[in-house]
């Protein structure tokens, strides 16, 4: 058991919605460096490196499966990585950290405003009103993944979460 552990710290776990996630690599790495079990969760087959601390999870084809397993296991001291903003507010809900695959941080005062964009667009775009989905991914998009997953791996372990 390691030092951390031993002290009474909850470890730091990091759930991907894995389906159509594009930062999978990237999160693999900024955990491999603060030593971080990651979960990579979806509802088929998903190559995942052979690494201890990476551990898939394969879901049953159930409506929001996926979004189902990490929900209840989002807590304080846990990083979600997801574009599912019902998730991500069910998440915030429960104390863990949101990360979106773009780099944007869901908080209390941000996720209610941006389900509620959400269901507006899901609106529009079953009305007719607007054709087309999201901008294409960037490197804009995954340097600031990668900078938001690191700050909420720090500022856990700052608040005494263990690695």
């Amino acid at each position: 058991m390691s030092a951390a552990m031993s002290s009474g710290q909850k470890p730091i776990a990091i759930y991907i919605d894995a389906d159509a996630c594009p930062v999978k690599n990237e999160t693999y790495r900024v955990a491999e460096r603060y030593a971080l079990k990651v979960y990579v969760v979806a509802n088929s087959y998903m190559n995942v490196p052979r690494a201890p601390l990476i551990e898939r999870v394969i879901v049953d084809d159930g409506f929001d499966a996926a979004d189902d397993w990490i929900a209840e296991r989002a807590s304080p001291g846990a990083i979600v990585i997801t574009a599912d903003i019902p998730l991500a507010s069910r998440c915030v809900k429960a104390g863990a950290a949101v990360i979106s695959p773009a780099g944007k941080a869901f908080t209390e005062n941000s996720v209610g405003m941006a389900l509620a964009t959400r269901n507006l667009m899901q609106d529009l775009r079953a009305g007719g009103e607007i054709i087309g989905g999201p901008k294409p991914f960037s490197a804009r998009d995954r340097s600031a993944f990668l900078s938001a997953l690191d700050l909420a791996a720090v500022r856990l372990k700052k608040e005494g979460f263990g690695g």
